[in-house]
């Protein structure tokens, strides 16, 4: 249960490296699909709807999220995290979401040891099985899964409009190694955790829609189109749609560059997560 602050209305696959090292290449990889042209305006019609249905008066502004910290080892204990390592994690979000008056508080945390879960994928009955058996909370708490996950990928997460129609899958998977002091190379300061947990808070990459922003791109007006994705730490610089306004994004969360490389948010998103915390995680179904 998470406690909420109000605000008026007006406003690639690469190659994996070892058990535990998962140099992950140069490239993050997120198992997070990019929206169509169609999908894209269904879901924001959808929560248009949805706060219309509500008659919400005021936009949530901030909220104190409780965190729900489930860690996957296999059967011979690999993929353990330590507490440091969790706390740190933690302290990574708050730093990064605290601009929008969003707090994370560790509310409990479980181990289990399952060779299938160790290694589950996005849409696998290992993902189904782990997180209809472990979720804990409603729709404002976030579940946080890491293990050794499959498809070289380093995390995956649902939005805030998926809840009612599946509760039990919502949160957040990172690969283990991805924590603070991990041995995930270049992505191993917790900024998975970040980028992840954007997608739960309602974000969508910056590159969606690419230089045709299709349907509104990322549906935040003041994160400039980009061409693709950017990866590694590219230069400020860096702009490949050159006949629309702004240089890419190179730095935000929600982009594809290295951990030490990611390091903000706009107010144009964080004004789209109080729209989708207002519509989806304040409310039950």
């Amino acid at each position: 249960m998470f406690k909420a602050i109000t605000l008026a209305l007006s406003f690639a696959a690469v190659a994996l490296g070892n058990e535990g090292d998962h140099g992950r290449g140069s490239h993050r990889t997120c198992g997070v699909r990019d929206l169509d042209q169609h999908e894209f305006a269904a879901a924001e019609n959808h929560r248009r709807s949805r706060l219309a249905d509500l008659r919400v008066t005021e936009m949530i502004g901030g909220a104190t999220i409780d965190v729900h910290f489930h860690v996957i080892t296999n059967t011979r204990g690999q993929g353990e995290v330590s507490d440091a390592q969790i706390a740190d994690q933690i302290d990574v979000l708050n730093a990064a979401y605290a601009p929008g008056n969003y707090k994370f508080v560790l509310a409990s945390k479980d181990v289990t040891a399952n060779d299938d879960w160790y290694t589950m994928a996005p849409g696998t009955r290992a993902e189904k099985d782990c997180k209809e058996t472990l979720r804990m909370g409603d729709q404002g708490d976030l579940n946080l899964y890491t293990a050794n996950i499959g498809g070289g990928l380093l995390g995956w997460a649902t939005f805030p409009k998926d809840y009612c129609s599946e509760p039990l899958m919502d949160g957040v998977v990172i690969l283990y190694s991805s924590l603070p002091g991990g041995s995930a190379n270049h992505y191993d300061e917790g900024d998975t955790g970040t980028h992840e947990v954007g997608h739960w808070m309602g974000l969508y990459h910056t590159f969606q829609g690419g230089c045709f922003e299709i349907g509104g791109g990322d549906g935040v007006e003041d994160t400039p189109a980009e061409a693709q994705a950017n990866y590694e730490c590219p230069d400020d610089s860096t702009d490949s749609c050159p006949l629309l306004s702004g240089n890419d994004p190179v730095h935000n969360f929600m982009d594809y560059v290295y951990d030490a490389c990611m390091y903000e948010f706009t107010d144009g998103q964080f004004a789209r997560i109080n729209e989708e915390f207002t519509a989806y995680r304040a409310q039950g179904c």
